[in-house]
């Protein structure tokens, strides 16, 4: 049965999540729920959750919370939570947000319009959380890309079994599964005849697309999409430091249309850490690896992520990451205080850090990246970078002031992942535009177009 009215999904977290809000918008849709961003007229809510780091738990629940005065002046309002924290609580969750309708799990987006049939027909608190054998597979709705033709998101792999001890990912997103090449290729074709110039592909660890199934590996996944008439730029997240092959790096290298860029998460510069956090590398085959990768690709850019305060963590340690640090000069990183998450191994962990301890860490290692946030972007002054436009910029940079009022400050992203601000009055979204870089701040670039 086909209903109307409109839904508002509020995403929390990673990009895997944004990924997943569009389909569950896409299902929405064709249950005849228009995607709004008012919240005010929805019948519809979801909170797509994140169960992460603390934090993005309680975001969830105070999101929700909300709308328990709503439901009782309009008890035909449908309240959803899905992702992380809904496969993560299940049942649960009812007792801290009693008026809930469905609990939708990270595996249950195939059964997810029948549970709204399933409301819409008298029933309440429905949780589902049951595994699924084959990853959700349904074509974009590009009847939702007025806002952002330029770049997608491509979920190629769902889940983990990495087990790294302080990680929520396996126990809510379950085993790894890859989908079939043909279909991402669809996919991607797809996105790129409604104008869709870039994707970024996505999954816990991409470097093992495919080797469960005995499917293509991922450097030949790259290959295939590289093909694909119209994309001009391929990204992809998150690669596991223990697969990263030569191959990869070779189409890193070779592939014009994979980007000069890799985020490869390293989590710690000590041994005695990253074996306790179970990661399956030591700090010297993490390096062993970047150098190979900065010699096979010179003009790499590299960011990572790293946890700080992680269960006995010594100023040893977290010195050995901050040395790592200056090893490698990466271009950025995300860096976090170690959160405790109870599903995972370390939150039962001996020697937890103090949060102010833990917070004094990442203030020192922010500071030092800052320098080299700085340093890798001054490098660019002079240069000329292809930038693909994504928007106007809400920042006004030094320089603009010198060009005309009716200009526009627009911003995009080179090739090397570096955000790049420029007043034109010529650019549309999508364009790939030239741009000679002129200032260098710690997180951007800014420029002027370079027309012919």
């Amino acid at each position: 049965m086909k209903y109307s009215g409109y839904a508002f999904i509020y995403t929390i977290g990673c990009q895997m999540n944004v990924y997943d809000s569009e389909k569950l918008a896409s299902i929405l849709n064709a249950c005849g729920f228009e995607k709004t961003e008012d919240m005010d007229k929805a019948n519809v809510v979801v909170c797509n959750t994140c169960s992460i780091r603390h934090k993005a738990e309680e975001k969830a629940y105070s999101f929700l919370g909300r709308f328990a005065r709503i439901k009782k002046k309009n008890p035909n309002l449908i309240t959803v939570m899905a992702g992380c924290v809904a496969q993560q609580e299940g049942e649960k969750a009812f007792e801290r947000v009693p008026h809930l309708d469905i609990v939708l799990g990270t595996r249950a987006f195939s059964r997810f319009h029948q549970h709204i049939s399933a409301i819409q027909s008298g029933r309440s608190r429905i949780v589902d959380i049951e595994d699924s054998p084959m990853i959700y597979e349904s074509l974009p709705d590009t009847a939702g890309f007025e806002k952002n033709k330029v770049s997608r998101f491509v979920t190629i792999m769902q889940g983990c079994e990495n087990f790294c001890t302080y990680c929520v990912v396996p126990y809510v997103r379950g085993k790894e599964r890859s989908r079939k090449p043909e279909n991402i290729v669809e996919e991607i074709t797809l996105l790129s005849d409604s104008g869709v110039k870039e994707v970024t592909l996505l999954g816990q660890n991409v470097n093992s697309y495919g080797k469960k199934e005995g499917e293509i590996s991922f450097s030949e996944l790259l290959k295939k999409i590289n093909d694909i008439d119209g994309i001009h730029r391929i990204r992809f997240a998150t690669s596991h430091p223990k697969d990263l092959s030569m191959d990869l790096m070779h189409a890193i290298r070779d592939l014009e249309k994979v980007c000069n860029h890799l985020h490869l998460p390293v989590q710690s510069g000590s041994n005695a850490i990253l074996k306790k956090m179970n990661r399956g590398y030591t700090r010297q085959q993490y390096l062993d690896r970047i150098f190979e990768l900065k010699n096979q690709c010179p003009d790499i850019s590299l960011s990572t992520d790293i946890i700080v305060g992680f269960p006995s963590e010594t100023i040893n340690d977290f010195n050995d990451t901050m040395d790592l640090i200056r090893k490698v000069e990466f271009d950025s990183i995300f860096a976090f205080t170690y959160s405790n998450r109870s599903s995972a191994p370390a939150a039962k962990f001996s020697d937890q850090i103090d949060e102010k301890e833990k917070l004094d860490r990442l203030n020192l290692l922010l500071q030092l990246q800052e320098t080299f946030n700085e340093m890798k972007n001054k490098t660019q002054i002079g240069k000329i970078l292809e930038v693909l436009v994504e928007g106007k910029s809400s920042k006004k940079r030094d320089g603009f002031e010198q060009f005309e009022k009716n200009m526009e400050q627009m911003t995009g992203r080179s090739v090397s992942n570096k955000i790049v601000h420029f007043p034109s009055s010529r650019v549309n979204i999508g364009d790939m535009v030239r741009i000679k870089i002129e200032n260098a701040y710690p997180h951007s670039l800014w420029g002027h177009p370079e027309f012919d």
